[in-house]
């Protein structure tokens, strides 16, 4: 993409930024760096409180980091091929930067930080859906971020934030069977510290209510397992009306 199709809202935002109250300008900067802080507690937290949720729970949380990962493996290679270099040293006229301007060598196309942010709250919507509400907003501030404190285009943070949540949503549906399989393996292990991580899963009460929930499983034989088959209740009083006239053995041949 050519730089100089943002480059006037890069200004904008640049003078904005130096327009602010300082307040506004330390928080940003600051928060900049710590939203990618608080949404790797966030996966932390979302590993933990699956430990003791089924298998499929647990392994969408935890495929979540590597999708991430995967995203920002993606990010550096798109810098490498396309060199874009840093607004802040490329647009003139602009407002300095209040953050540092990284090094020549370091590209701007896409951002690291948004690629890393839109990957990071996607995997924690779909692992966690209850905080979509908190990941999406700050996966917004960071890619926002990066433009205000000067260090990117605002095509670099929108490409990234995208590129970010398209890889994890594809990294997250790839991986969650095999995962899931994994973590089943490991609950069933002796190893100390590998049952510890993939925790105990669903107790016996919450497996009962899930059994209840979804009803007998597929092909599942139903009805009584013991008792007689189908057919007619046996004639007792027939019975007794045979052993009445039945002859009496030796007693008949006199007869």
């Amino acid at each position: 993409m050519d730089p100089s199709v943002t480059s006037g809202l890069y200004r904008d935002i640049t003078d904005l930024a130096h327009d602010s109250p300082s307040w506004v300008t330390h928080f940003v900067e600051i928060g900049t760096e710590a939203v990618i802080v608080i949404l790797g507690v966030l996966f932390l937290l979302s590993w933990w409180r699956t430990r003791s949720a089924d298998s499929r729970a647990m392994a969408v949380a935890v495929v979540g980091p590597l999708a991430t990962a995967v995203a920002y493996v993606g990010s550096e290679l798109f810098k490498s091929a396309v060199q874009e270099e840093r607004p802040c040293r490329a647009v003139a006229g602009a407002a300095a930067s209040l953050a540092t301007c990284p090094p020549v060598g370091d590209w701007s196309f896409p951002s690291n930080h948004s690629t890393i942010a839109g990957a990071a709250a996607v995997a924690l919507a779909i692992a966690w859906r209850r905080i979509a509400f908190l990941t999406l907003p700050l996966a917004l501030f960071a890619a926002f971020s990066r433009v205000f404190v000067g260090v990117h285009y605002p095509h670099d943070v929108a490409v990234g934030l995208v590129f970010g949540a398209v890889v994890a949503t594809l990294v997250v549906l790839a991986l969650t069977r095999p995962a899931r399989v994994l973590i089943e393996t490991m609950r069933t292990s002796r190893t100390g510290v590998v049952v510890w991580f993939a925790g105990p899963g669903q107790g016996p009460a919450s497996a009962q209510a899930a059994g209840a929930t979804t009803g007998p499983a597929h092909g599942a034989i139903q009805g009584p397992v013991h008792g007689p088959g189908p057919g007619p209740e046996p004639d007792h009083g027939s019975a007794t009306e045979t052993r009445r006239l039945r002859p009496r053995g030796r007693h008949d041949s006199h007869l």
